[in-house]
């Protein structure tokens, strides 16, 4: 695995390594806390393992933490799940995040971006001001800490303000993006029973308006435990009867009163895509997450005051929180409301070059689709000031990075990272001062014991394996929403190795400490023995132009054997002949092997995900092998379900 990839796509120059504050946070650990002052990365890594309490504690030094009540000691239980950080630390999230208000009062903390790519900014201190203003109106309305406040938003600055106003206050925020339809939104928000709601008339998405105040008012009638609705007229409609108006409750000019709150004090709740049964409700708190994004963004994504983040993302994905904590670092951050390839593939590009963004995130399936489409990033667009493309969603391919390297800047770093909404966080990824290798993230993040196992708990190296990690990190849940006795949450990542998280992907992690991610572990097909990632079979069947999307999946059948079909969702005016299935199947033995040939291929209307965007493996594989709809999936989780009757309908024919 590690050596077929001898020289890499990318280095940092030795002034990019000294600048990176990662470089300086080593010197000043290694002064104060007995880190390692020479190996680089991989001397700190092993460091921030081996010894994690002094490690948390140095980056809490380091990033100037201020705790209301200092803790007792770092970590008090450290057993999985359970582990107690900075017991009897009291802190505010909200307090951090507007921290550079302070020093950066007329600057841009927000640059909000609609389709029209025009940039509106929104000061540091006017964001202050209108958290001060809406955590003041929370109170008034009773909120207090603990309760839920719910948004049912597209990526605005109304969100941000939300957010912060709601952890200012000490209430728990969670969210959802207005495309969601009302059943997917009540699978979420009636788990966690919010006393409020944001909620939007509706939003613009690809040239058009959606109006959702049907939606929000099916909303309202299934939410009982709703004090208050609050209405942001963003298509320009009056409030509904009873509904409060945003500008009333944004319109004081008060300082913002942060509420001091224990360490593993909830600050949202995110929810897994919930393909099988209601979205598991996943609770994290104030000071796991301000010290893990602290970590991921001021250290691994090197940002700073002088810096622009942008990530493409909606309200219901775990990225938007991530980018979010981006004013964590005093960063501005970037919120694109609209289609990312509106008007044409190119357009994210473009938004990159007008908000001058230093750091622009985006889905792996964005860079494909790009290349896919003959987009000249670089011709077309400004992009000097990009220093680094980060990835998410799934692995990028070798042709994405490639595709990178080639079409925005030889001098690009590329950053492919990989974590979950479990931990809102990257497992692996980002590291500013080592080399990028192509198909390949950089390294594990700094305190996460990062391991491929396999089947018998065994770590091993340049072998695929199971996503583990060995020791707790700040940001894993603090609980699941309604599982009193936490088994949900213990079957969820526990159940295979006792005390140890399993993540459910198949990973190699290099000799030289890189990672691959192959796919999920749960939907990975197992042929004789052999696994095998669908990611790698996804990279190499679309590339065929005539392939607009493909999805394969992996069926033990009762008799002991084994179907895997691919199904392919042909280009407009491709058809499925001897020819192209012959050059499907040829293009899968040549860049991969002959035990990657599915034994059928089989045209589809086209392929369902998970209203994130992913590819939903494990629901089709449970169609194939019979189980009902219902039971396979989660049909408020799913974009198109019509698309699923008919792999139900494949399965009921082939009998």
């Amino acid at each position: 695995m590690s050596t077929a990839n001898p020289s890499p796509l990318w280095q940092p120059d030795p002034e990019r390594i000294a600048h990176a504050q990662i470089t300086k946070f080593q010197a000043w650990a290694a002064e104060h806390h007995g880190a390692p002052s020479h190996g680089g990365y991989a001397a700190l890594h092993r460091w921030s393992v081996g010894e994690l309490d002094t490690f948390w504690k140095a980056l809490t030094e380091w990033f100037d933490v201020r705790f209301s009540t200092p803790y007792t000691r770092v970590l008090g239980d450290r057993s999985m799940p359970g582990a107690e950080w900075f017991p009897g630390a009291t802190l505010n999230y909200a307090e951090h995040a507007l921290r550079a208000a302070g020093t950066r009062g007329d600057e841009p903390a927000l640059l909000h971006v609609d389709e029209t790519h025009e940039p509106t900014p929104v000061s540091w201190s006017e964001l202050r001001r209108q958290v001060g203003s809406l955590a003041a109106g929370l109170r008034a309305l009773g909120v207090r800490p603990g309760d839920r406040v719910s948004g049912y938003l597209p990526n605005v600055p109304q969100a941000v303000v939300a957010l912060l106003a709601t952890a200012a206050v000490g209430a728990v925020w969670t969210s959802c993006a207005p495309d969601f339809g009302a059943r997917s939104v009540l699978d979420r928000f009636q788990q966690v029973e919010p006393v409020v709601l944001f909620t939007v008339d509706g939003y613009r998405y690809g040239g058009k308006e959606h109006d959702r105040r049907d939606v929000v008012a099916e909303l309202r009638g299934e939410l009982p435990t709703l004090r208050a609705v609050v209405h942001i007229p963003l298509l320009g409609t009056e409030a509904p009867d009873g509904a409060l108006e945003w500008s009333a409750l944004t319109s004081a000019d008060v300082e913002p009163e942060f509420e001091p709150v224990p360490f593993d004090h909830p600050l949202w709740v995110l929810y897994s895509s919930g393909t099988t049964g209601l979205p598991k409700a996943i609770v994290q708190s104030q000071g796991g997450i301000l010290v893990e994004h602290l970590k991921q963004l001021g250290l691994h994504c090197d940002l700073g005051t002088e810096d622009r983040f942008f990530w493409y993302t909606s309200t219901g994905w775990m990225m938007w929180n991530f980018l979010v904590s981006g004013l964590l670092t005093g960063t501005t951050i970037v919120l694109y409301d609209g289609s990312p390839g509106y008007p044409d593939t190119g357009a994210q590009w473009r938004v990159a070059e007008r908000t001058g963004a230093t750091l622009f995130g985006t889905s792996a399936a964005y860079v494909m689709a790009c290349r896919k489409a003959g987009v000249h990033p670089a011709r077309d667009a400004d992009l000097t000031r990009v220093r680094c493309v980060a990835t998410t969603g799934s692995p990028l391919p070798p042709d994405g990075f490639r595709w990178l390297h080639d079409e925005v800047r030889e001098d690009l770093w590329i950053a492919s990272v990989s974590g979950g909404t479990d931990v809102c966080s990257c497992f692996a990824g980002a590291v500013p001062t080592l080399p990028v290798y192509i198909g390949e993230l950089q390294a594990a993040g700094l305190g996460t014991d990062l391991q491929s196992w396999d089947p018998s708990g065994k770590p091993v190296i340049d072998e695929v394996g199971e996503l583990v990690v060995t020791n707790p990190m700040p940001s894993m849940p603090i609980r699941f929403w309604n599982d009193p006795d936490g088994s949900r949450y213990h079957d969820s990542y526990f159940d295979t190795y006792p005390g140890v998280w399993r993540h459910g992907d198949w990973i190699t992690v290099t000799s030289r400490d890189s990672v691959v991610i192959h796919g999920r572990s749960d939907s990975t097909l197992n042929r004789q023995g052999v696994r095998m990632g669908s990611a790698d079979i996804y990279e190499a069947v679309e590339r065929l132009p005539e392939i607009k999307e493909s999805l394969v999946i992996g069926v033990e059948l009762p008799d002991g054997g084994y179907w895997m079909p691919l199904f392919v969702h042909l280009a407009a005016g491709a058809v499925l002949d001897e020819g192209l299935l012959n050059r499907i199947k040829r293009t899968i033995r040549e860049q991969l092997s002959p035990r990657h040939v599915p034994d059928e291929v089989i045209e589809v209307p086209g392929v369902p995900h998970t209203l994130t965007g992913k590819r939903i493996e494990v629901p089709v594989k449970r169609l194939l092998q019979g189980a009902p709809l219902e039971k396979a999936v989660n049909i408020g989780s799913v974009d198109n379900v019509e698309l699923l009757r008919f792999y139900e309908e494949l399965a009921r024919e082939r009998g």
